[in-house]
C-alpha cells in the first residue's frame, strides 16, 4: 500500500482536520506540520480522483474535537498567562483528555496503521503552541530545564505556569564571630520566642533564634526582594563553626530564589547593598549561575586553609613544636566523629590528609598554627585529639592538653579545579 492508500484509509473513519490527517506520518518529510502533510495528501487524493477539493471542518474532527483549531488561542492565552514574569526561556506541555487520547488511538487501528505511527496529540501540542508562545515572547525554548513551564490542561482548559527557581552564586566573609550560616531558630520556645503564659524565652530573648542573625539572613532578603520571589534558600560548599570566621577570599555559595518573577538584576547593586548594610557578613563575586552550580557547590571536594589560636596546658618548647608539626606535614589523620557533633552525625573513623601545616609560638603556652587540609578534617581535633579520637594531634604530639581558643577559616578551593568554572554560569 502506498502512503495515499493510507491516508484514504483514515479518511474513511470520519470527518478529519488535516492535523490530525497528517499526524501518522509525522516521521516523513521532515520541516512540514502536521497539517501541511494532511493538507498535501487531502490535495493530491483529490486531483488523483478528479474530485472537488474540500476543506475540512476542524470543528467537526472526531479525533481532536476541534483542539486543532485552537492552537492560536492557546497560544495567546499562556502568553497572558506569562503577564509580569521575566523569562528567558520556556517549555510547553499539555494534558490531553484520555478520551481524545484514545480516539488517536481508535483512528490508527480503524485505518490498519502501526499504532504507534507518527506523533501523539501531545507532542504536537506542545510544538505548535510552544512555537507560537516564541513567536510572540521572542523568547527560547528551553528542553533541560526552562525559566517558566506552561502545562495546557485540555480536559480543564486551564493553563498552569511553574516558575523556576533562580540561582545566583557568590562568595561569603564571615567578619563576625557567633553567626551561623543559616538561620538557628531557638528549640526551646519552638521559634515563637514565648513560653507558655507568653512570657519571652530566655533563652533566645524573645526572638526565635539562638543567634541574633546568620549568613543567610544577611544575604537572602536583598536577593528575594530584587528578583521578586518567594523565598531564598542558602546552600554554602560546607560550613565553619559558628564561633569561626570565613576571611580570604570567602566561601562559595548559591542562593536558590524560588519563584521569581525577575530575572535580570544588576547583581553588582544588591552586591553593595548586603554589605553597606551587613556588619557582620560581606559578600563578593555575585553572578547568576546554572542550576547544577547549586549541586556542584554542595558537591564539590574542596580544601581547607585554617589558622587556629591554641593554648597549651603547660609551656611548650620552639623545638617541640616545630618537630610536631613536622610530624603532622602531610599526615593521613584518623577522626573518629568527634564528641561536639556526634549528636547529630554518624559515629564513623575518617581519614583525612594534612596538606600543609605550620606555626610558631606566641609565649610558651600559646602558638598560632596555620593547616591546609582536605575537606572533612576536623581542625580543633587534629589540635586537641578530642580525647584520643584523632589520631596524629598536635596535643598527642606534645603530651600536653590544647584548647583551640579563636579559628578562622581563610581558604575554601576546589581540590581539582576551581568552583568557578564558565559552564556553571549563565550566559550574559
Amino acid at each position: 500500500m502506498t502512503i495515499l492508500d493510507d491516508a484514504e484509509q483514515l479518511l474513511a473513519t470520519g470527518p478529519l482536520c488535516d492535523a490530525c490527517l497528517g499526524r501518522p506520518f509525522a516521521d516523513r518529510s521532515f520541516g512540514l506540520g502536521n497539517d501541511e502533510r494532511g493538507r498535501a495528501l487531502r490535495t493530491t487524493i483529490a486531483l488523483e480522483s478528479n474530485e472537488p477539493y474540500e476543506s475540512p471542518d476542524v470543528e467537526a474532527c472526531w479525533v481532536c474535537e476541534g483542539l486543532c483549531g485552537q492552537f492560536d488561542e492557546y497560544a495567546d492565552r499562556a502568553v497572558e498567562a506569562l503577564d509580569g514574569i521575566e523569562f528567558f526561556t520556556y517549555q510547553v506541555g499539555t494534558r490531553v483528555p484520555p478520551l481524545v487520547e484514545e480516539n488517536g488511538e481508535l483512528l490508527r487501528e480503524d485505518a490498519g496503521l502501526d499504532p504507534e505511527a507518527g506523533e501523539l496529540l501531545k507532542s504536537e501540542f506542545n510544538r505548535e503552541v510552544g512555537k507560537r508562545v516564541g513567536q510572540r515572547t521572542g523568547k527560547k525554548v528551553g528542553f533541560e530545564r526552562p525559566d517558566v513551564q506552561l502545562l495546557i490542561d485540555l480536559d480543564t482548559d486551564d493553563i498552569e505556569v511553574t516558575i523556576n527557581s533562580v540561582a545566583v552564586y557568590g562568595r561569603y566573609r564571615k567578619v563576625e564571630r557567633d553567626v551561623p550560616q543559616t538561620e538557628w531558630p531557638c528549640s526551646n520556645c519552638g521559634e515563637s520566642g514565648q513560653l507558655h503564659g507568653g512570657r519571652p524565652c530566655p533563652e533566645c530573648d524573645g526572638t526565635g533564634y539562638r543567634y541574633r542573625t546568620s549568613v543567610e539572613q544577611e544575604v537572602a532578603p536583598p536577593l528575594v526582594t530584587a528578583l521578586r520571589g518567594d523565598e531564598g534558600v542558602f546552600h554554602g560548599a560546607g560550613r565553619e563553626d559558628v564561633d569561626a570566621l570565613m576571611l580570604g577570599e570567602g566561601r562559595p555559595f548559591v542562593l536558590e530564589v524560588k519563584h521569581p518573577h525577575r530575572r535580570d538584576v544588576d547583581v553588582a547593586t544588591i552586591e553593595d547593598e548586603i554589605n553597606k548594610s551587613s556588619d557582620a557578613v560581606k559578600v563578593d563575586d555575585l553572578r547568576f549561575a546554572t542550576h547544577e552550580m547549586t549541586a556542584r557547590v554542595k558537591e564539590h571536594d574542596a580544601s581547607k586553609t585554617y589558622r587556629a589560636e591554641v593554648e597549651f596546658d603547660a609551656p611548650v618548647e620552639e623545638a617541640a613544636l616545630e618537630a610536631a608539626l613536622e610530624t603532622l606535614q602531610g599526615a593521613t589523620v584518623e577522626q573518629r566523629t568527634p564528641h561536639r557533633v556526634d549528636h547529630r552525625r554518624a559515629d564513623l573513623v575518617r581519614e583525612r590528609e594534612v596538606y600543609d601545616i605550620d606555626g610558631h609560638l606566641t609565649d610558651d603556652t600559646h602558638a598560632t598554627i596555620d593547616v591546609h587540609g582536605a575537606g572533612g578534617l576536623y581542625i580543633k581535633e587534629l589540635i586537641s585529639s578530642d580525647e584520643g579520637r584523632t589520631e596524629p594531634s598536635l596535643a598527642g604530639l606534645l603530651d600536653v592538653g590544647a584548647t583551640v581558643t579563636a579559628l578562622d577559616v581563610l581558604a575554601v578551593e576546589g581540590e581539582d579545579e576551581p568552583f568557578e568554572q564558565p559552564a556553571f554560569f549563565r550566559e550574559a
